[in-house]
């Protein structure tokens, strides 16, 4: 992991309401608005395990979020909505 910076802050991919430590997917840009400016993303249970992406890949993959283009990955799958303790 010494090739991620140290000062990064991470945004946390989780509901507003969400309590408990997750995990959670979190992810840190970099000040660069360079589409080939690195995205960073780790999981809150492992956060020394690091992927890094870029700016353009990771704008590609948000936007096929929201376009549905993964849905196929979760069909079939129920959201667990018991609250954390």
């Amino acid at each position: 992991m010494s090739d991620v910076p140290a000062d990064l802050d991470w945004i946390r991919a989780a509901p507003e309401d969400a309590t408990g430590p997750g995990p959670w997917i979190e992810v840190a840009f970099t000040e660069s608005e360079d589409p080939e400016a690195p995205v960073y993303i780790r999981e809150t249970s492992d956060p020394d395990n690091v992927v890094t992406t870029n700016r353009r890949k990771w704008d590609a993959f948000v936007l096929g979020v929201q376009a549905g283009e993964f849905d196929h990955f979760v069909e079939g799958v129920e959201l667990d909505t018991t609250p954390e303790r």
